[in-house]
């Protein structure tokens, strides 16, 4: 199986057949294969670790996806909206604090219309010139993307989920297709966002076939970024009863990802430091460089419950700051504050 490492480490790529295999890799070869990422993560981005303010501005969504737990189905999730202003608050305490990235995240929410979602990313780009402005919020028409990126939105986050696309179908209702998803992350490139996919390892119905297929669509896409994560259910989805994705999976998918695309920004999850308490510790020394503390108020973040359990809902901004350097710096890196952009370009 080192060989397979190897092979990857100089082609950077494999074939599908190639990537079943490295990815049932025996613990060895997994060692071998974090060793190698970390290698190539140190190599072009030193031990640097960036942080991203995550804000998660919404839990009303009009999709109806499988395994989400702010799903429009779900009649228990209480709903929650924040205004301008507390977005603005979440940003100044933000960049008190040191962040040059804020993510704004949430469901695909009507109620903020383009205009709406425009007037916010104007304010945060007059108030803050220095930093990146990532955006979250699902599909949207290609107008509207040049609209939010013309008015100082520098980069998105679109997990594609699947690159199946009889998996994808398995995961969502009818009406949401792979072929849209797709369609979404080339007008994004086309933009000039700096773009960003992903998936759940170990979503329901998926097969090691499945992630080689994201394996080869995120090579061909070329990110500037992959978010990726353990899938873990929410108790009020179709998907409850099924098993979380496993650490050691997420682990080998970000060593490969890292070596396939050694410029890339890898985040390391909340969901991997929720199914392990050291899960982002592990994730970095994986290949991974980026993380994303919670700079929500307080108040709603127990409310964006995508699934159970979620880490760091009760923390303070600050303290969630400075235990995130604690931990960062007891695996040998550093924070650093600065916008931190893809060298994947």
């Amino acid at each position: 199986m080192i060989e397979l490492v190897n092979k990857l480490e100089k082609e950077k790529i494999l074939t599908k057949a190639e990537f079943v295999r490295l990815l049932g890799c025996d613990e060895s070869t997994q060692e071998y294969l974090a060793k190698t990422a970390e290698k190539i993560r140190i190599e072009n981005y030193g031990k640097d670790i960036y942080l991203r303010g995550l804000i998660e501005f919404t839990n009303f969504c009009k999709q109806d996806c499988y395994y989400c737990g702010i799903r429009k189905s779900n009649t228990q999730c209480p709903r929650y909206r924040l205004t301008k202003e507390d977005i603005l608050e979440c940003c100044k305490e933000g960049y008190e604090l040191g962040y040059r990235t804020f993510v704004l995240q949430g469901g695909e929410d009507a109620y903020f219309t383009d205009d709406r979602l425009c007037e916010i990313i104007s304010a945060i780009r007059g108030n803050y010139p220095d930093c990146a402005i990532t955006l979250s919020v699902g599909e949207k028409s290609k107008e509207s993307y040049q609209r939010f990126f013309d008015c100082g939105a520098n980069r998105y986050l679109l997990r594609h989920e699947t690159a199946n696309a009889e998996h994808f179908s398995k995961l969502h209702p009818e009406k949401q297709t792979l072929k849209s998803r797709k369609k979404c992350l080339l007008n994004l490139k086309e933009i000039g966002y700096q773009v960003g996919c992903g998936f759940m390892v170990g979503s329901p119905y998926q097969t090691l076939e499945n992630l080689a297929e994201d394996l080869l669509f995120i090579k061909e896409l070329n990110p500037q970024m992959v978010g990726l994560g353990p899938f873990i259910p929410h108790n009020q989805t179709p998907f409850k009863d099924f098993n979380s994705g496993t650490l050691d999976l997420t682990l080998k998918l970000l060593s490969i990802i890292r070596i396939m695309l050694p410029k890339i920004l890898l985040p390391a999850t909340t969901a991997l430091a929720t199914i392990d308490p050291k899960g982002r510790e592990k994730g970095i020394l994986a290949g991974a460089n980026v993380v994303m503390p919670n700079l929500s108020p307080l108040s709603v973040r127990k409310k964006y419950q995508l699934y159970d359990n979620k880490v760091c809902t009760g923390d303070e901004s600050a303290h969630c700051r400075r235990c995130m350097e604690g931990r960062i710096n007891s695996i040998g890196c550093r924070i650093v504050t600065a916008r931190g952009d893809s060298k994947n370009i």
